[in-house]
């Protein structure tokens, strides 16, 4: 018998049964059954179906009782969708994506420095995917930097079809002094990390800044490891534009020194919080986001 959190939303039979069809189903069906699955597990999910709504007022304001249930179904749709076009990595099904590129220029602006490269991300449409087309413009190495599932065996799935496409993982979280180090690592050997700003575990240190019109706070994380490496900060967003078909959107790289103020800490968060807000402002629906905002 499976316990509970292996039949959770997000837990190991649900991410198998994801694979299974992503791997070994026809093309159709990894190109058009997603949705389905997406829309069943908005019915589902009361809780996540309303923190999805309540982000989508927040980033477009107050909408039609139709709009609202029309882009939270998206969210979950698009969501569904990239979950089976990654899953389906190695296999027949895995060809590899087409990619849009808004702001190249920065990512060639942000490795001349030589000191490696922070992404900025958030837990948007194709996030992980977008990480080899980096690697390929560049021959950079990248780490995507996570949180920790609940589910460690639905992790461990899911970081197998990154690593199929060639990405590092280094997980994180609890209070291990000594966790950032392999992404330190990581970075003075000249590569990218990729870190999420759109998770605010209890207890984490943040930095206070004004997102989406209003207060909010992103992940102290990411700016320390800047200015302890040197390394730019690149916000990079994705977006799902359809099957197989990703927009990568890169904007101006942003630098910590080491003797940095707390005040200009603060104005780089701002800088990653404006960059956050304008590309979600265009892009509701392509938010995987199914908590509260931080």
């Amino acid at each position: 018998m499976a316990s509970p959190h292996k039949l959770a939303h997000d837990g190991l039979f649900w991410r198998r049964l994801a694979q299974a069809g992503a791997r070994h189903g026809p093309e159709w069906w990894v190109r058009y059954s997603p949705p389905f699955f997406g829309y069943a597990a908005a019915l589902a999910i009361p809780s996540a179906r309303r923190n999805v709504l309540e982000n989508l007022k927040r980033i477009r304001g107050p909408g039609s009782r139709l709009e609202n249930v029309r882009q939270t179904a998206e969210v979950f749709s698009n969501y569904a969708s990239c979950l089976a076009e990654t899953l389906a990595t190695g296999s027949s099904n895995g060809r590899p994506p087409e990619a849009i590129r808004v702001g190249e220029h920065y990512l060639h602006e942000a490795a001349e420095i030589g000191k490696g490269i922070v992404v900025v991300t958030i837990h948007s449409a194709g996030w992980d995917i977008a990480g080899q087309f980096f690697m390929r413009r560049r021959g950079l190495d990248m780490m995507l930097v996570m949180e920790a599932e609940r589910d460690a065996e639905a992790q461990a799935l899911h970081d197998e079809a990154r690593k199929r496409l060639g990405l590092k993982v280094a997980h994180v979280g609890g209070t291990d002094p000594l966790a950032s180090l392999p992404i330190l690592r990581h970075l003075r050997g000249g590569g990218i990390a990729a870190l999420q700003l759109d998770r605010l575990p209890s207890g984490m240190r943040h930095r206070k800044v004004r997102l989406l019109g209003t207060d909010g706070a992103l992940p102290e994380g990411p700016f320390r490891i800047a200015q302890l490496t040197g390394a730019p900060l690149l916000p990079v967003f994705c977006a799902r534009l359809a099957y197989q078909k990703y927009l990568i959107e890169a904007h101006r790289p942003l630098t910590i020194s080491r003797r940095a103020s707390e005040d200009e800490i603060d104005d780089v968060a701002q800088g990653v919080a404006d960059a956050m807000t304008s590309f979600l402002r265009v892009n509701p629906t392509q938010w995987f986001h199914f908590g509260k905002i931080p």
